[in-house]
């Protein structure tokens, strides 16, 4: 059951540039899994919020530097 769940969710694909439902290409080919078309589609645009924010966190953890 758990296996269907995950055919329901979504992916981007790095080289097609294009939202698959399930898992469609290689793991090395895509970005996700996602809830919905519309997130798998902004990929790139979640990757670089979260990266920003770790970086924030991390930025914090030591102490405020800028290294």
């Amino acid at each position: 059951m758990a296996d269907s769940n995950k055919d329901e969710l979504w992916y981007f694909n790095t080289v097609t540039k294009q939202a698959e439902q399930g898992r469609q290409s290689p793991v090395a080919n895509r970005m996700g899994p996602y809830e919905s078309r519309e997130d798998a589609m902004n990929a790139w645009t979640i990757f670089n919020q979260r990266n920003k924010r770790w970086e924030d966190q991390d930025r914090e953890w030591n102490g405020g530097g800028s290294h």
